[in-house]
């Protein structure tokens, strides 16, 4: 499609929002038209995103394509006029993969593809040599055939296809215990078969963390595919696997804010946030390219047009998260003494499809704001806003200190076969749709900034009893999150 029709449909979709509008009532509304008309016309969003991919590249926090985002970001909101700066963080742990290679021998040889999973422990310089033993699906009745085989072997664990992201969160949450039982068993490492076909890689964070004492990777899918129906044909097979990654100790990161102050009430904030890390096997552009540009955007826009929260609004790239929401985690310690005036903390993180709604994480109470907020683009809807608690981006840590909070939902376009790998490119991005996207996020953000707000932070009781009623504690279990809660390391005391 070429620019001229692609700006003309957005600029149709734009008239059609503004015509579906209530009637202006107020000066909010009107400055919401305004918004919504520039962020779905002719703005720098797509020129950012393809600087931020293309030009910048995968940004894994700690590599030197991170730091430059870093201060890429930060300079786009000083360009777009908001206060903007940069808050040092401290990493736990510095990890970045140089190189992976496997070769698998015996009754057959051949060098299938595979990378190491972060917090994968590296192997030597002469590699590290083992049985390579079927771990089926890693249940423990495929431990229990395996018996004593599985002590000093190389695990090969099949997957299912990966085909949207509630197989994604399944991967996940068949890890946790795959990769506890193979602890227990004292495996040499684990080797998942990629859930992606035709060669495609992709990099997760072993289940542990940094606590993670093992060799582990994904192979490539057909690879790993041949390997098992040898091994199941009664064919012996060993691999040697050489993973050196340059893993150290704590290290500074940084987020980037960019901020309008409140001109009714500054101290009262409002968060919205996309995470500016990504792994760097792509080039980051549906997760979270698209939502880190939206950001920057959502800031010029308003800033340009003049608008005045009467809250303070704070537009956050977070960094770390990909190695356990580390960034946002940090921003909670830090502005500790803020946390109860934050009135809502927003995260968008879940590719470039329609936003269909918003993750309201257990809050009941604040639904109806919701609604509220969404009346005036309700023509770039519908919308259903679901009250489950979600664990996987960067809301988690305002959650756990019982700041009202959400998660964009999103139409899962391009997202998951391409989550986290090397196909997460600028092309997969859905160019229309993170402009609208970007005026539904506006409208939301002006609307918390603007309203009255009824609800309160929750205490810890508050939070267990969230944990105890709902299935929190199952997802903080797939991301290793339990400890810190327990420990009080995380969330509020």
């Amino acid at each position: 499609m070429s620019r001229k029709v692609t700006l003309f449909f957005t600029r149709a979709i734009a008239l059609m929002a503004i015509l579906s509008l209530p009637a202006i009532a107020s000066a909010q509304q009107a400055d919401i038209h305004q918004v919504v008309a520039a962020l779905l016309g002719d703005t720098p969003m797509i020129a950012d995103l393809r600087e931020l991919t293309d030009e910048i590249g995968g940004r894994p926090t700690g590599s030197e394509a991170n730091l430059k985002s870093v201060e890429w970001g930060l300079q786009k909101f000083k360009q777009a006029g908001v206060t903007a700066r940069k808050e040092a963080f401290q990493m736990p742990r510095f990890w970045l993969e140089r190189e992976t290679r496997v070769s698998i021998s015996g009754d057959a040889s051949f060098s299938p593809s595979a990378v190491a999973m972060t917090f994968s422990v590296a192997t030597g310089s002469d590699g590290q040599t083992a049985s390579l033993v079927d771990g089926g699906f890693g249940t423990e009745a495929d431990f229990a055939r395996l018996g004593a085989a599985a002590k000093g072997a190389f695990m090969l664990v099949e997957t299912h296809e990966l085909l949207d992201i509630d197989g994604l969160f399944q991967e996940y949450a068949d890890a946790v215990g795959t990769e506890k039982r193979a602890l227990a068993a004292d495996v040499a490492g684990v080797i998942y078969m990629s859930s992606r076909p035709k060669g495609l890689l992709y990099r997760h964070n072993a289940s542990l963390g940094p606590d993670n004492k093992k060799p582990m990777m994904v192979m490539e899918r057909e690879g790993a595919q041949r390997a098992l129906r040898l091994l199941r044909a009664g064919k012996t097979l060993s691999i040697t696997a050489y993973i050196d990654v340059d893993d150290r100790g704590p290290y500074d990161s940084y987020n980037v804010i960019g901020e309008i102050k409140g001109s009714e009430k500054p101290q009262e904030i409002v968060v919205i946030g996309a995470h500016l890390d990504s792994w760097g096997l792509g080039t980051g552009g549906n997760d979270n390219g698209c939502n880190v540009v939206m950001m920057i955007d959502i800031a010029r826009q308003m800033k340009k047009i003049g608008l005045k929260p009467k809250r303070t609004i704070r537009f956050v790239l977070w960094n770390g998260e990909e190695q356990g929401l580390v960034g946002s985690w940090r921003y909670t310690q830090a502005h500790l003494d803020e946390m109860d005036n934050h009135v809502m903390a927003t995260s968008i993180d879940i590719g470039s499809g329609r936003i269909t709604g918003f993750f309201t994480n257990g809050r009941a109470d604040i639904l109806p704001a919701v609604d509220k907020a969404l009346e005036p683009v309700g023509g770039l809807g519908p919308f259903v806003n679901i009250n489950a608690p979600i664990v996987g981006t960067d809301n988690y840590d305002f959650m756990m200190q019982g700041v009202a909070n959400l998660v964009g939902n999103h139409d899962p376009y391009n997202y998951g076969p391409n989550y986290h790998a090397e196909s997460d490119t600028f092309d997969k991005v859905d160019l229309r749709q993170i402009r609208v996207n970007a005026a539904i996020v506006a409208a939301l953000t002006y609307g918390f900034a603007n309203m009255e707000v009824t609800w309160k932070r929750q205490s810890r009781a508050d939070i267990q009893n969230l944990i105890d009623s709902t299935d929190l504690g199952v997802q903080m279990g797939y991301f290793n999150l339990m400890p810190g809660w327990l420990d009080g390391s995380r969330g509020r005391k």
